[in-house]
């Protein structure tokens, strides 16, 4: 085994202990709270979380994606609320800086956030603007040597605990859709950023959405990410592209813990003097959860490694992304009918997983939006292969 190898396996133990130890037995203490506790956020910072996708040039552990995928099936076997803390951190952040910003905004910004001195957050979604990303309408207008940003954002993950802001505002608005969108390094208390009231949701309570006001907002130039107009859509997809994984893999790690808490129950759980797993109406939908994990687990890992080995299966990441998202749905749905009338009720973690589970379906791309890239990617590849 190489010592980067060895490395990781260690990373990989620290992790599991540390969900198992800590993240788990804390769960009741979130969802009442709707905040994590800072002594298990700094421990997240101290383990590398927040780090885990950006280089080791900038203090981050360089992990590749397929480290990134094991590592967050381990975590995401907690509540999913705990992810959430550093996910915009991972993905939509530090993606955006580390593909498109100047060298001297990586610099600035990069080494801070892998060590989880910020947190980034990622400003895109606005009443107009959703699964239609080109219809951005915060505008960025020109003012000398600053950009003036005035617009409404809203389902902002992490808004009320972001130090940092990758902001996606149209500073032309003579071209429509995404080329006429630039991306902003917005940082929390600059005058003229306003942050709502943390929304209420049906689920994943403790990890705090909002809405963003921004209300004749002085930007400097140099936050305009790579100093270059035009390419905020760019920065958008290379962060979405790795939350996709993040959150296929996040939807393994919940169904490989609801399936344990289904069949823990199951094994206990007595009727007509007997346990209920004997009951081959359980045993199918135990048999069918795992199943379907199973198959979520390796199509997320096998595109995972053609990521690495330098490909940019957009079809196929989608497949992980969708497929991942509706599996866990079922399996948190049979999870519940398992345990029957305690499943429903919230003093058992089942009942919470369930909530938390119906976000993965909408986030990072609704389900009907992923079907269409991956119909979309299989026609050109016919079209392609016809005209070789």
């Amino acid at each position: 085994m190489t010592s980067r190898a060895k490395d990781f396996e260690e990373l990989l133990a620290r992790v599991r202990a540390f969900t198992q130890d800590t993240l788990i037995p804390a769960e009741r203490q979130v969802e009442a709270d709707h905040a994590i506790p800072e002594p298990i956020v700094q421990e997240m910072r101290d383990i590398g979380l927040f780090g885990l996708t950006i280089p080791t040039k900038y203090g981050g552990s360089g992990l590749t994606m397929e480290q990134q995928v094991l590592t967050t099936m381990e975590f995401t076997q907690a509540s999913a609320v705990y992810r959430a803390r550093f996910s915009t951190t991972l993905g939509l952040g530090s993606q955006a800086i580390l593909h498109n910003a100047t060298e001297e905004q990586r610099e600035r910004y990069l080494p801070r956030l892998a060590s989880g001195e910020m947190t980034a957050s990622f400003a895109l979604t606005e009443p107009a603007a959703g699964s239609d990303a080109g219809n951005v309408q915060t505008r960025a207008d020109r003012d000398g040597d600053a950009y003036i940003l005035n617009g409404e954002k809203r389902y902002i993950t992490n808004a009320p605990e972001a130090d940092l802001f990758v902001v996606m505002a149209r500073t032309d608005p003579e071209t429509e859709g995404h080329r006429g969108v630039s991306a902003f390094l917005v940082e929390a208390g600059t005058p003229g950023l306003r942050i709502g009231e943390p929304d209420l949701k049906l689920g994943q309570h403790g990890s705090n959405t909002s809405e963003m006001y921004f209300e004749e907002c002085r930007v400097e130039a140099d936050m305009l990410v790579g100093h270059t107009e035009g390419i905020g859509f760019k920065c958008a997809m290379d962060g979405i592209n790795v939350a996709r994984m993040h959150v296929a893999a996040t939807c393994v790690g919940q169904a490989m813990r609801l399936i344990d808490e289904a069949l823990t129950y199951a094994v206990d759980r007595k009727q007509f003097d007997q346990p209920i797993a004997d009951f081959q109406a359980i045993q199918m939908m135990l048999a069918d959860s795992r199943a379907e994990m199973l198959a979520a687990r390796a199509m997320t890992l096998e595109t995972a490694r053609r990521i690495d080995a330098g490909e940019r299966p957009l079809g196929d990441m989608s497949c992980c992304k969708y497929f991942g998202s509706e599996m866990v749905s079922r399996v948190a749905d049979r999870a519940v009918q398992i345990l029957g009338g305690a499943g429903y009720l919230a003093n058992h973690d089942v009942e919470r997983l369930f909530r938390d589970a119906r976000l993965f379906r909408i986030y990072e791309g609704t389900s009907q939006i992923h079907q269409f890239i991956i119909a979309r990617e299989m026609i050109r590849g016919a079209q392609n292969s016809a005209d070789a």
